[in-house]
């Protein structure tokens, strides 16, 4: 009586997440068929307006301060995901690149050193918004030496801070490269982590259990099963 209705709130539970997620790939393809737009022009926008924004920015990538985010599987390989600094031109802000992912020592006794492109560039890039709030192990420090290992990108914190240490105005939210663009590494996102489908599968998952949950239920608190153990005999 008391897993029964947790049960069946964790396969709704499931469901409203597909729900989210089909909704997430639904602006991810709308926001991706548009043209991408110059950066500057979206600098004060809502975050709502901003996920999956096709986007354009020239700049210089800060060759020395850079960040890693930390523990990135790919096929089964350790590795980080390279955070460069554009230093954008013309003016006095900066923005952060994912450029995409590298290998690293899985013993963690050294990290990946990253040469980072020379002169000025203009990227084709997108913005990413992360859709809640990361899961952290710890409080994340911010005032190390580069380049900065991270659990993820917390944006709120990260953007102040950032951007005193590096005295320039920087963008709330990180860019995602273009795997097509000259700049990138292993780059390449998916819109969502875990797909719709294997939401609604994970969903009826639970709903399998609840009614097996049920039937052994109705079964051990009646003499229902007596009755059908005398009727199969009978047969």
């Amino acid at each position: 009586m008391v897993l029964l209705p947790v049960l069946v709130s964790l396969g709704f539970w499931q469901l409203e997440r597909a729900e989210d997620k089909r909704a997430i790939a639904a602006v991810h393809e709308q926001r991706r068929a548009a043209g991408p737009v110059e950066l500057d022009a979206l600098w004060e926008a809502p975050a709502d307006e901003l996920a999956f924004r096709r986007v354009t920015v020239t700049g210089r990538f800060d060759p020395e301060r850079y960040l890693l985010l930390d523990n990135r599987i790919r096929e089964g390989q350790f590795g980080y995901e390279v955070v460069a600094v554009l230093e954008i031109a013309d003016s006095n802000r900066a923005v952060l690149v994912n450029r995409g992912w590298v290998a690293g020592d899985s013993a963690r006794r050294s990290l990946p050193r990253i040469e980072q492109p020379r002169g000025l560039h203009t990227l084709s890039a997108s913005i990413y918004v992360a859709p809640g709030e990361a899961y952290l192990l710890g409080e994340q420090a911010l005032d190390g030496g580069w380049p900065i290992v991270l659990q993820a990108l917390e944006m709120d914190k990260l953007a102040p801070v950032l951007g005193r240490r590096l005295e320039r105005e920087l963008f709330p939210r990180s860019l995602r490269l273009s795997a097509v663009d000259p700049a990138a590494l292993r780059a390449g996102w998916s819109p969502v982590n875990v797909s719709p489908a294997k939401h609604t599968g994970y969903a009826v998952q639970w709903f399998c259990m609840a009614a097996v949950l049920l039937l052994v239920f109705l079964l051990r608190s009646s003499n229902l099963w007596q009755l059908l153990r005398r009727r199969t005999g009978e047969n």
